[in-house]
């Protein structure tokens, strides 16, 4: 009976393996009330993932860090007249699982159900409860509120949480990115109800949203879903675009002394948008030098050759504005100065003469041949509907991906190297009790505790 399974099992692993590696059909159009909805049929599984996204997240904060992750955290504490436990009971009993988090860019809310018509149903409803009918309980207010003094609290003792926050200030100063999503001492303080219902009408509204859906339903099931959805919420508009993100002109280094035995170290600029004209180019650049794990130039020679670090990366994290390119590693405190210069010298060397022939060959066949693990699950293609839509980039993104990074050569890395990054004038962040910098930056010592 094993063997008669085999020819089966070796079936249906080729069935999946050919769907995995299939380019999806992504449906998309605009629902009631201006709703921009983006849709890919998979009948694989009977399950359907839903996400709505918002531009709602921590770059709207104004002076009130914290107030979207709040915002968009209380959504579930309490709707249409059901408390948080009753709406957990409402998704669970029918097998459904909530999802939402609000990050720089982007807020979202969103929930997994099966598709059989009265789990689906309930799920769905339930959702547009959380969605459309919040109620905001005071006392629900109170303790998320508390809890994330609590947690800001805890950051303090973080050396990794407080150089990526003194890194974006160093980075973005007055701009909105600057702004710590979890919120300071001040601003939690001054955050009340009236912001989070006042946040929640300005953003939580259909012309500022897209929605992603994902699953074993067909257009007009995808149709009615997001249509639900928006029914009750009022059409409003989209959110004012992001002023400009400004370049870093000058070179400036935020020392912070915390008692750790080793140092977090943090060195970049502002780098690219998500639809950025230089995206596909630097984000191959990139690869060979920072972004591909234990194969990449920094961890050969920051690690393995001169073992000043266990783990040392680089990246781009594009964001509706230029979001930055960061280098980062943490080694033991004596030996900063050291591991410091390193990454500074290879980001030089690397600027100036761009990847080796080898080097980048073996970043185009990664890419490329790991391309389709990018959306292997529903959950991860749901993800990327959503960065379609929000960033408002061509429907044909996931086609062309392959080519476009096939089409860049040697040259294409070396220029945009040159032009776009410039190590002269980086923001450097150091967390720890390593030696003085020895270089000629604009150096600023800070306390962990201030």
């Amino acid at each position: 009976m094993r063997t008669s399974l085999v020819p089966v099992i070796l079936l249906l692993m080729s069935l999946f393996a050919g769907n995995a590696v299939a380019l999806p059909d992504i449906q998309a159009w605009t629902a009631e009330k201006g709703a921009r909805v983006y849709f890919v049929q998979n009948m694989m599984l009977p399950m359907v993932d839903v996400r709505i996204v918002f531009d709602a997240a921590g770059a709207r904060d104004g002076d009130k860090p914290g107030l979207a992750v709040l915002t968009n955290g209380l959504l579930a504490e309490g709707a249409a007249g059901k408390d948080a436990q009753q709406l957990a009971e409402s998704f669970e009993s029918v097998g459904a699982q909530l999802d939402n988090d609000s990050l720089r860019d982007m807020a979202y809310i969103g929930v997994r159900t099966l598709t059989e018509e009265q789990y689906m149903r309930a799920a769905i409803n339930t959702l547009t409860d959380v969605l459309t009918r919040p109620d905001f309980p005071e006392d629900a207010f109170n303790r998320e509120l508390a809890r994330m003094k609590v947690a800001l609290k805890a950051s303090k003792q973080s050396p990794s949480d407080i150089a990526s926050k003194a890194f974006y200030k160093a980075i973005y100063g007055d701009h909105p990115y600057a702004s710590p999503t979890d919120g300071t001492e001040e601003s939690l303080e001054l955050i009340t109800l009236d912001d989070i219902k006042a946040f929640y009408n300005r953003y939580y509204v259909a012309n500022n949203a897209v929605i992603g859906i994902v699953g074993a339903v067909d257009r007009s099931k995808a149709e009615e879903i997001a249509n639900t959805l928006v029914a009750n919420l009022p059409s409003g508009e989209r959110a004012d675009p992001l002023p400009a993100v400004q370049e870093v002109i000058s070179p400036n280094t935020v020392r912070i002394d915390f008692p750790s035995r080793q140092s977090h170290i943090y060195v970049g600029q502002p780098g690219m948008k998500r639809d950025d004209k230089d995206y596909f180019k630097l984000y191959v650049a990139n690869h060979p030098f920072g972004g591909s794990g234990f194969a990449s130039r920094l961890v050969q020679v920051v690690r393995e050759d001169r073992g000043l670090a266990y783990s040392v990366h680089s990246y781009f994290s594009p964001m509706r504005e230029l979001g930055p390119f960061t280098m980062g590693l943490q080694t033991k405190a004596e030996q900063t100065d050291e591991a410091l210069s390193l990454i500074r010298t290879e980001l030089n060397n690397y600027i100036k003469e761009g990847p080796d022939k080898d080097e980048f060959e073996a970043s185009i066949s990664n890419i490329t041949g790991g391309f389709p693990l990018n959306f292997d699950s529903n959950s991860k293609l749901l993800g990327y509907l959503a960065l379609i839509g929000f960033y408002d980039l061509p429907l044909d993104y996931l086609d062309t991906y392959v080519d476009k990074i096939r089409d860049i050569d040697l040259d294409d890395v070396r220029e945009v190297l040159q032009r776009r990054l410039h190590p002269d004038s980086m923001v450097t962040v150091i967390v720890g009790n390593g030696n003085g910098v020895n270089q000629n930056d604009n150096q600023v010592s800070t306390a962990a505790n201030e």
